[in-house]
């Protein structure tokens, strides 16, 4: 049913954890993507089935996997955590689409292993459904991402703060989960053949065309500059960034307690346990020049002379700040119809007047397009002005309906689909899971989707989920 080639679970002793999933007590399919699994090669039907079922819950190991648990360190809200790992996910293996391309497929939520640190291994339906929603709609955008293939209840109750909640289990797919906290499990216990062994797996996989540790280096920095940029056209708030949460490939990974905001202001945060803000919206790219530095300490060891080393790695790292910018530019210029570079200021004015009016952050930029915007803004007059000195640039609508969206996975959307799955209704998740992997397409039934909440249904914290 899967054609697995599984190059990770053939790196040396100590890079995972040989591990089986737990099984569960009664699988349900709760969703699953097709058009993804065509693209792996898969079949849906055959998914759909007990026995494919059975899989994706992690009660049966199809031929040719070979699960393991992936090991890993992190910096977690700037503190170093030397061993951390799949603590809640098993790695099935590497599937082989059918144009050559490779994935990893991996259960999240499927039970404890080694790395689980008293952990019960288990997810609970909501941040599953949560994950499904917001990477598909990522994808959608355009936006590097891990993907979600499935996500199957598992008929057994997780226990968290709030009791017992209804168990599930997402099959998440990504070019890999190689991370840098992968890089930093082995370069603290001054492993150097582990590193220089996993340098070599991530460029043949990764950056085939990088000539040794500082290409790869570079690479990895000017694909992160890439990805942030996009992360911050969205609105999109992480809410999490541990260097375990980086991934190497470039793809945003593990969708914890991340959020889009609604009424703009550059210090957004939702995350429930980011206290000091540390992963506000703004901050998004300064702690991205953060973790890649401790991605380049991991390399110095294998880039030669150690000064000159410390010299190109620090160099590489701080390119991060001119590809970002230059990538910023082009996002917010595409979002307003304009060349981004010479109109900076246009684009922050615009920027300002949103947080000042406490304007929606996704309708302002499908506003514009549309001729609503001004509804927007309290002070209409200010806006009439910036729109002036807009207007005169001739911007291209065009390109400003295919950047901007007309519809996110908005908290409260989210918050209620997840409310009706638990109470065995899946109808609201799979209506907004279409709405918004069809993000630029303004179909009527759809509008109440583009809303933004009530006050009473604003969401004010967004929660990891473990």
């Amino acid at each position: 049913m899967i054609r697995f080639d599984n190059s990770y679970a053939r790196m040396p002793d100590g890079f995972f954890a040989r591990v089986r999933p737990t099984p569960v007590s009664a699988p349900a399919l709760l969703a699953l993507n097709d058009a993804l699994a065509e693209r792996l090669g898969l079949t849906p039907a055959l998914l759909r089935s007990a026995e494919g079922v059975s899989v994706l819950a992690g009660n049966a190991i199809p031929r040719g996997a070979e699960p393991i648990a992936q090991a890993y360190a992190g910096h977690q809200f700037g503190g170093f955590v030397p061993q951390l790992g799949d603590g809640r996910a098993v790695l099935l293996g590497e599937v082989m689409a059918p144009d050559g391309a490779r994935f990893d497929l991996q259960l999240k939520g499927s039970g404890p292993t080694p790395f689980s640190r008293r952990g019960d291994g288990r997810a609970w339906m909501g941040p599953v459904l949560r994950e499904y929603l917001v990477s598909e709609f990522m994808a959608a955008m355009g936006v590097p991402t891990t993907r979600a293939l499935a996500a199957v209840g598992t008929g057994d109750m997780v226990w968290r703060e709030e009791g017992g909640l209804p168990g599930a289990v997402l099959t998440r797919v990504a070019a890999s989960h190689i991370r840098v906290g992968t890089f930093q499990y082995f370069a603290v216990r001054d492993r150097r053949d582990a590193l220089a062994a996993l340098t070599d797996h991530v460029i043949e996989r990764h950056y085939p065309d990088a000539t040794g540790p500082l290409d790869l280096l570079n690479k990895v920095v000017a694909r992160q500059a890439q990805t942030i940029a996009d992360w911050m056209s969205l609105g999109f708030i992480h809410g999490v960034m541990n260097t375990d949460n980086m991934a190497i490939s470039g793809e945003t990974i593990d969708y914890g307690p991340c959020a889009f905001m609604d009424v703009y202001h550059p210090d957004t945060v939702f995350s429930s346990i980011d206290r000091n803000g540390r992963y506000a919206w703004a901050q998004q790219p300064q702690v991205a020049v953060w973790n890649l530095a401790q991605f380049a300490t991991c390399l110095i060891p294998l880039m030669g002379d150690e000064e000159q080393a410390v010299e190109d790695a620090t160099k590489a790292v701080h390119s991060f700040g001119p590809l970002y910018q230059t990538a910023w530019q082009q996002r917010f210029g595409d979002k307003l119809g304009i060349e981004g570079a010479p109109n900076q200021q246009l684009i922050e004015r615009l920027l300002t007047l949103m947080a000042q009016q406490r304007a929606d952050f996704t309708r302002v930029f499908t506003g514009l397009a549309a001729g609503t915007a001004r509804d927007e803004f309290t002070d209409r007059a200010a806006f009439d002005a910036w729109a002036r000195d807009w207007q005169a640039l001739s911007p291209d609508m065009a390109t400003m309906r295919r950047v901007n969206p007309v519809r996110i996975p908005r908290n409260h959307r989210i918050e209620e689909a997840i409310a009706a799955a638990v109470a065995g209704d899946m109808a609201p998740f799979d209506r907004l899971f279409d709405a918004v992997t069809h993000p630029r397409d303004p179909r009527p039934e759809w509008d109440d989707l583009s809303r933004v909440p009530l006050q009473s249904e604003v969401v004010q914290a967004t929660f990891c989920g473990t």
